[in-house]
Parts: structure tokens; sequence; C-alpha cells
């Protein structure tokens, strides 16, 4: 693992506790499809998800900075691509494939991330890291040659879902006037209620507490708790970099898929799994290093005074010690390796 990713540990872990948790949800997804429909079941998974993070949403930031219309942008088109239409796309691609190709098929939102990364939001993206986005290309492509049309069908499903993720992803690791807990409060309300009232408006069928619970449960861990630490993550690594730790998550699915639900490893999955893993491992050993110039800005995100970047000062308070509060960075030069954080937002 290179300087890069040794600088910044604890967001390494964020992002590998987020994906175990994701993970488990496709698997669990699939059983819960077989009495709902998805977008209902879209719903519930983010209402879940708003009920787990409530408590923890009400400290951190400033009015000034919640009401900033950009950063009200930016939350808004991820709680509409990342909330709404992503969940609702993985659960009709579901519909037709099995857990374990499904699973594996979202190592493709670490491509769609990378490359929205790249191409719209201004980050640094090296020759390995294209590599690595070939060869997980390659490997969603091989997935969906066993099954003819149905899993064409469903590959494209889950491939937009993986975009929808994508542009959610970077324009939540631009979010700097909402706490994590905050933007997945938002997300979690807007998008859960939306897609099941549609929902319920659709395909009329009562609420059943044995699918209302478990889904409820589902979002709170997979959606809800995976969110915040996610948008922890990229906070720290930005969103291609903490996607490429993410995409681990799939890998968990697919083995919940073959030991708990008794799907058949097919030959093509473990071919697939091993091209993705490569993928995942080039992408882990990118690193990035130049001097780079710091322009005076105000926001609110999880940071400790040891960085480099963080020079206010708290009485008392250890240097190492994490918190979150709104605060204003000086104009600064200096050159380190680094990733495009909240403070890196630069192309190379």
């Amino acid at each position: 693992m290179t300087g890069t990713f040794r600088s910044s540990p604890r967001a390494v872990i964020l992002a590998l506790a987020a994906a175990l948790l994701f993970g488990a949800s496709t698997p669990l997804a699939k059983t819960l499809l077989r009495s709902s429909s998805p977008l209902v079941l879209a719903g519930l998974f983010y209402l879940g998800a708003a009920l787990a993070v409530a408590p923890a949403s009400f400290r951190g930031s400033t009015a000034a900075l919640r009401t900033n219309r950009g950063q009200i942008g930016l939350l808004g088109g991820a709680v509409f691509f990342g909330g709404m239409l992503a969940p609702v796309l993985l659960l009709l691609g579901l519909r037709l494939a099995p857990a374990a190709s499904v699973s594996l098929w979202l190592t493709l939102e670490t491509v769609a991330t990378t490359v929205l990364a790249w191409a719209v939001f201004r980050e640094h993206v090296d020759r390995r890291t294209w590599a690595a986005a070939a060869l997980i290309v390659a490997a969603g492509a091989l997935l969906a040659l066993p099954e003819g049309r149905t899993s064409v069908q469903a590959g494209l499903l889950v491939a937009l879902a993986c975009v929808c993720w994508g542009i959610d992803n970077n324009l939540t690791s631009l979010v700097s006037g909402y706490t994590p807990a905050q933007t997945t409060l938002v997300k979690g309300l807007a998008a859960g209620a939306v897609n099941l009232t549609l929902g319920l408006l659709l395909e009329p069928a009562p609420l059943r507490p044995g699918i209302v619970l478990p889904a409820l449960l589902v979002g709170a861990l997979s959606y809800g708790v995976s969110i915040v630490l996610y948008i922890s993550s990229a906070q720290q690594l930005g969103a291609s970099r903490s996607q490429m730790v993410f995409a681990s998550s799939p890998f968990l699915g697919v083995l919940l898929a073959w030991a708990l639900f008794r799907e058949h490893a097919l030959a093509v999955q473990l071919l697939a799994g091993g091209v993705m893993a490569a993928g995942i491992g080039l992408m882990l050993t990118a690193s990035h290093e130049h001097e780079h110039a710091h322009e005076a800005m105000g926001h609110t995100h999880s940071h400790r005074h040891d960085d480099g970047h963080h020079t206010h000062r708290h009485p008392g308070l250890p240097a190492s010690h994490r918190h979150t509060h709104p605060h204003v960075h000086e104009p600064l030069v200096h050159r380190h390796p680094h990733v495009p954080d909240l403070h890196h937002r630069h192309p190379h």
C-alpha cells in the first residue's frame, strides 16, 4: 500500500466497514424481493437508513453552511441519483439475475465513479487506475455471457445503477456543509418517502411486518450506517479512492449468496472475481505527489490537527484527536502525497 493510503488509515478502515455492510444487502434484498416490489423495497431501505442516523444528525455543521445554494444543489443531486434512481435500477436487475452475479456487477460502480471523478469533478486519475478500470469492465462483461439476453438486460440495469451511484459518490464527496449523518438523513427521508409512495401507488399491496421490519433493518445497517461510513471516507480520500476500497463490498455479497442462499458458484463468476480483484489491487497501488496551492475556504468535516492542513487550535485538545466543526483554512502552498479529498480538488 502506498504512502497515499498510509496517510489515511482511518479512512480506509471506514470504507472497508461500509463495504462489508453494503455487500450483505444484495443477497438479503434478493430474498425480500420475493414478497415486495423494487420501488417499495428501495423506499423501505432508505427510510431504515434515515431512522438509523437520525440520533446523530442533530449535531455538527452550521445553518449558514447548510443553507448554501451550492451545498443544497450537491445534496439534491446525490439524493436524486443515489437515493431514488440507483436502488430501484439495482433491484430491477436483481429480479433477473443471481445475487452473486449482481454483487460482482456492482464493482462497475468503481469504474463509473472513477471516470466521472476524472471527466467532470477534476480528480487526478493515473494510468494504473485506468488499467484497473478496464479490468473491472471486462470482468463485468464476462458475467453477462452465461445466461444470454436476460443476463444482458440485468447487467445493463445494474450498470445504470452503478452510473447513478457514481454521480452520487462524486457529489457526496464534495458536500462539506452537512455532516455525513445529516447527508444520510436527508437522502433517506427524501428517497425513502418518494420511492415508497410510488411503489404503493403503482403496485398496491399491504405492508406486512414480515417485509417491513427486515427491510428497515437491512436499510439501517447496509444503507444508513454504511453511507455514513462511506461519506466520512470519501471526504478524506476523495470519491475515486474511497470507491476503490469500497469495491470490496460485492465479494461479501457473493460469499453470502453462495454460503447462505445456496446459489451455485459458476466458473465465470470465479474468473470474473479474480479479474476484478486484480483491478482493485492495481487501483490501490496508485500514488500522487506534487507541489500544490490551497485557496482560503470554509467548510465542515471530520478532521485532526496533525495532517498539515488544519492549523487552527483548540486549547487542551490533542492534535491527533479527530473531531467535526465548521472551520476556515488560510491560503497554503506545500508538497506531500495526497488524494482528491475536500482539500485537494485539482487536475494534474
